[in-house]
């Protein structure tokens, strides 16, 4: 309940012996009763009961839960290492004083780019300019451009390398709270309710359904091709549009996520230049970075009018400002340690191992589960995620029917039963109807433990339902 004082009530309202109504999902907006968001629904509810239960001492099939229903590098269990550049300008963001009492304890450039920090932002208890610290704008821009040298492209990979090679404007970059903060009020000024839509590709990351049904704006799916490694089909986004038209919805907006999730899957269209408004949104919250918690990010404006982009400005004066620690986290982001830097070598170190990681679990994961009876896996070189399609028994179809439960939300609900692994089922981001999938990341350490997990379940479950 909203708290207020009682100076702001009027008297006959604090004197008044009137019952108080009940608070109920009935009296509350209609719009908030239809919004879903599978990634953290039914399984992950029970996988942090499982989780409670554990540390309780109650013997279970498995010794731990595996989170593996969201991209989440650094939680409890997953344990990526943050980036030790990052966290030592956050440190002494946070306390200044760190660099005099410990001065051996900060390598001379993460003084320097704090001390630059702090000139530019002051206290990062303060508000900052509600678009963002104009300097960390700046960065950001210089990162879209490519000024950073080119030395980063080869080797700090996709997730951290300057990135377009086109001219940005730091005016028209708005720093963000994670970059869902930014999907949320784009929608938000996009939708007029009920005659308009966003097309989005299926599967898609729930957030942009649970917003569009936050907003009582119309989902409009494209289905991208999966026997093309979850290619994004030109043909599909054109007959979603004519279908769109012919039902009276006006699509607004096409949604591209790249790399795919819950795909994986990459775009290799080259960048066009076109007329057409872009938002490009961007995090430090998965790959290399891993800052979840942090909730930083960014998202740049191309082919936007003053008049929209005053608008834009407007909205998110409401919120005052983002996080000052997620934006410092996007200025360590898009300016890493350079060659000469002291803290280049350990950097270096940190984000080459961290890669490999990712690229050895992935390539293992999608090797092992391809050769499983009744699965298929399209392999995801740049991304967090896999989304292997199920083929199931039928009797195993009539039991999750029987149980009232979607096919692959039965298989998904078993799996975290008996090995305490959580995924989401791929019926939480849409598919092509008689098709099943489920999203797992692939973040784990001790990879084969946990795909042999994942092995074993899917044998003992195809042969309990009856085979394939």
């Amino acid at each position: 309940m909203l708290r207020c004082s009682s100076r702001l009530l009027s008297p006959s309202l604090r004197r008044s012996n009137h019952t108080m109504i009940p608070l109920t999902p009935d009296s509350l907006n209609p719009a908030i009763l239809k919004v879903e968001y599978a990634v953290r629904g039914e399984l992950a509810i029970k996988s942090e009961e499982y989780r409670d239960q554990l540390k309780a001492g109650k013997s279970l099939p498995f010794k731990k839960v595996i989170s593996s229903n969201i991209g989440n590098p650094q939680q409890k269990g997953l344990d990526q290492p943050p980036i030790t550049f990052t966290r030592q300008v956050a440190a002494l963001m946070e306390w200044p004083e760190l660099a005099t009492l410990a001065p051996d304890a900060f390598p001379k450039d993460v003084i320097a780019r704090a001390k630059e920090l702090r000139d530019e932002i002051g206290s990062i208890g303060a508000y900052s300019h509600s678009q963002g610290v104009p300097f960390i704008r700046k960065n950001v821009a210089k990162f879209i451009e490519g000024e950073s040298n080119t030395l980063l492209a080869a080797t700090a990979g996709s997730l951290s390398a300057a990135r377009d090679g086109h001219p940005a404007d730091p005016n028209h970059v708005f720093l963000t709270g994670g970059a869902s903060a930014g999907v949320s009020l784009l929608i938000s000024m996009l939708i007029t309710p009920p005659t308009s839509g966003i097309l989005i590709p299926i599967p898609q990351y729930p957030l942009y359904t649970a917003t569009l049904a936050q907003y009582k704006g119309v989902p409009l799916p494209y289905n991208l091709d999966e026997s093309d490694g979850w290619a994004t089909s030109i043909e599909s986004i054109e007959a979603a549009i004519a279908k769109s038209r012919k039902d009276g919805i006006t699509p607004k907006a096409l949604v591209i996520i790249n790399p795919g999730n819950p795909t994986g899957a990459l775009l290799d269209e080259p960048q066009l230049n076109s007329p057409i408004p872009l938002v490009s949104f961007h995090s430090i919250s998965k790959g290399v970075s891993g800052e979840c918690g942090r909730r930083g990010g960014y998202f740049e404006l191309t082919n936007f009018s003053p008049e929209v982009i005053a608008l834009i400005y407007k909205m998110v004066s409401i919120g005052l400002c983002p996080s000052v620690s997620g934006q410092i986290g996007v200025d360590s982001m898009v300016r890493p340690p350079q060659p000469n830097d002291e803290s280049y070598p350990l950097w270096k170190k940190e984000t080459d191992t961290i890669h490999a990681a990712l690229a050895q679990r992935t390539t293992l994961m999608a090797e092992r589960l391809n050769k499983l009876p009744g699965v298929s896996c399209v392999d995801s070189p740049g991304a967090l995620y896999l989304y292997p399609q199920i083929h199931l028994p039928a009797q195993a179809m009539d039991a999750a029917k029987q149980a009232g439960k979607e096919p692959d939300a039965f298989y998904a609900l078993a799996l975290l039963d008996e090995t305490g692994i959580c995924v989401v089922p791929g019926s939480g981001f849409g598919q092509e109807e008689g098709t099943y999938h489920y999203r797992l990341t692939c973040l784990c350490p001790g990879v084969e433990e946990y795909v042999g997990a994942l092995e074993t379940f899917h044998l003992g479950f195809v042969k309990k339902y009856g085979g394939l």
